[in-house]
């Protein structure tokens, strides 16, 4: 029986687990904070791996498949590492009617990968997203969060493949 009330460690000895530990307690430890918990996790680890899954299950004494579940259910979380740069094709309405699923072809045949997926040298992160919210830019592209308005594959395309040129120089600088 004392097993069973025991309190699971975190995963690893990262300090880092300290931020996920607020999240929980700032939600009384209640499976009611399961979300805000995995984003907290995600936001510090930048993706919900299997053992951060168990570990919110555990804690938050919630069944691991509802944790799955919802971590599964929500487009924003990510179950695998993301690239160091991320870029979502827009697929809503107005951008797919403005030709958003050229841009994402042109991507995918460029760098060799498909949606949901990172180049091997875990570059770029491709995703997709069913409306932005930009619609009088369409077709929308966002790179890292910037907003890339009225996209070709040409521009898009040329934006990406400086993204590798704009990190080396980046950390030229440092």
């Amino acid at each position: 029986m004392r097993d069973l009330l025991a309190v699971p460690p975190p995963p690893t000895e990262d300090k880092r687990w300290r931020i996920v530990e607020a999240a929980m307690r700032r939600g009384a430890y209640s499976p009611n904070c399961l979300i805000e918990t995995l984003h907290a996790v995600q936001e510090t680890f930048g993706c919900l791996d299997e053992a951060s899954l168990r570990f919110c299950a555990g804690r938050l004494r919630v069944p691991l498949s509802k944790v799955y579940g919802v971590a599964t259910f929500y487009h924003h979380f990510q179950l695998k590492p993301q690239g160091r740069h991320t870029c979502v094709v827009c697929l809503g309405t107005a951008c797919y009617i403005r030709n958003s699923p050229r841009l994402l072809k042109a991507v995918t045949q460029e760098f060799g990968i498909e949606e949901g997926q990172t180049t091997e040298d875990k570059n770029l992160s491709l995703l997709t997203a069913r409306c932005v919210g930009a619609c009088s830019l369409a077709p929308v592209a966002l790179l890292d969060g910037q907003t890339l308005p009225g996209q070709t594959p040409e521009s898009l395309i040329e934006r990406l493949k400086a993204l590798p040129a704009e990190e080396t120089k980046r950390e030229a600088e440092k």
